[in-house]
């Protein structure tokens, strides 16, 4: 076996002479000893910079034993904010450090320190010791780190089960069963698929989250519009506060997921949150059709804001299943958007506002075939896919006669119909498997 390479480190001066000098400058005993235990060569640093350099060049089945020959001070500041161990055993020779230095310097990755006089013998005894001080260090920190990521992954695998249980209403041996079934198929770890099905229900609640943010823009003027024109206001009133509570609420769980947050999807969030805040006050006043308008303007620029968000959070997740989430959820939306604009088009005579009635109606109906086709169904879904085909109609035949009490009636009830489906459906895909498991 090659012998080790012993390397003498000499940063404590500038000039690369005295660098040069220092493998002469080496006790005799401590030559002695290197010559003994056949040292395959001796280095010299000839930069101040050695530490990221530590053990380069090396053999990994016998790395290099420095030899540190300068102070404890400079010393510390070389190896500045490195935690052991070090790639390779390291060792002091001079005066002895302070107890508080030494101590600093055992933390940064020093195997021992010894006085620069002694004999061969003991000089050896000393290297032989270092080393096997640092060989017990690094098994010990290869533990610690085994420990950790054993840990780690159990707390991965109990939330991917727990996902799974509550999503699917399984028992927990059959989610634990079901995670390690997908990471043998994968060829992966448990938990490694464990942490990429806790995240994505992550993304999938995030993209949900911010989907609803788009219908309760349009939800909220709706429900103000119906109260202005008098279809029962009561429930609208009580409605409309329920609706900002969930805004809030969704605002709130979105701005607390920091593992999610990177610069686009921040940024997202703050347009949506300043979006929100504007509406929140359009609508704080006492109603009336200018009021109205003012606030389906800021309600228009709050949906603008939470479907750039919703993008960018589909986008974020990397999960090609999470765009049916996406998509069911944008449903919500326009059959309040529908339902909105046929009332606000009568409301502040502005019959221009039913041009928008046909691409809304168009792109929900496209949408609806589309999930009516996905082969990411089970029987719950296909259910409310039909409910909601059934449903569709009715609130078409209301959009009818908006003018009329009784239009307007069909349509408040058909649009929170139609609501109460979408978000059922948007939560089943939310938990599907193929979304988790994706």
């Amino acid at each position: 076996m090659t012998a080790p390479t012993l390397v003498i480190r000499a940063v404590s001066a500038g000039s690369a002479s005295h660098a040069a000098d220092a493998a002469s400058a080496l006790p005799n005993g401590w030559r002695q000893a290197l010559r003994d235990t056949g040292a395959a060569q001796i280095e010299v640093a000839e930069s101040p910079d050695w530490v990221p350099q530590l053990g380069a060049g090396a053999p990994s089945s016998a790395p290099a034993h420095v030899l540190a020959l300068m102070s404890a001070q400079a010393l510390r500041d070389a190896l500045g904010a490195h935690v052991a161990p070090l790639p390779c055993p390291l060792t002091l020779l001079g005066t002895p450090p302070a107890p508080a230095l030494l101590a600093e310097l055992l933390a940064q990755g020093l195997n021992g320190w010894w006085p620069a006089e002694l004999d061969a013998a003991s000089a050896a005894a000393a290297l032989a010791l270092d080393r096997a001080r640092w060989q017990r260090e690094c098994a010990l920190h290869e533990e610690l780190q085994r420990a950790r990521g054993q840990l780690d992954e159990r707390k991965w695998v109990d939330r991917a089960k727990g996902v799974l249980m509550s999503a699917r209403g399984m028992g927990e041996d059959e989610a634990f069963r079901l995670l390690r079934g997908a990471a043998m198929h994968a060829n992966l770890r448990v938990g490694e698929v464990s942490r990429s099905v806790t995240e994505a229900a992550r993304w999938a609640e995030a993209i949900n989250r911010a989907g609803q943010l788009r219908m309760l823009s349009q939800r909220l003027v709706k429900l103000a519009a119906q109260r202005l024109a008098g279809v029962d206001a009561r429930r609208s009133r009580a409605l409309q506060d329920a609706s900002a509570e969930r805004a809030m609420e969704n605002l709130l769980h979105l701005d607390s997921l920091p593992a999610l947050a990177g610069p686009p999807v921040d940024a997202g969030l703050q347009a949506v949150q300043l979006s929100w805040g504007r509406l929140q006050q359009a609508l704080s006043v006492r109603l009336s059709p200018a009021v109205l308008q003012h606030a389906d303007a800021c309600a228009d620029a709050l949906l603008a804001a939470a479907e750039a968000l919703a993008a960018q959070l589909e986008a974020g997740g990397a999960r090609s299943a999470l765009h049916i989430v996406n998509l069911c959820g944008r449903q919500r939306m326009r059959v309040q958007r529908l339902a909105k604009d046929a009332l606000l088009a009568e409301l502040l005579a502005e019959p221009a506002r039913l041009d928008t009635l046909t691409p809304l109606m168009d792109g929900f109906e496209a949408t609806l075939r589309e999930l009516e086709q996905a082969p990411l169904s089970s029987p719950e879904i296909r259910e409310a896919l039909v409910q909601a085909r059934d449903e569709w109609l009715r609130l078409l035949r209301g959009l009818r006669g908006p003018g009329s009490a009784e239009g307007r009636s069909a349509l408040a009830r058909s649009s929170e119909a139609l609501l109460d489906i979408f978000d059922r459906l948007t939560a089943s895909y939310e938990r599907s498997l193929q979304v988790i498991m994706g």
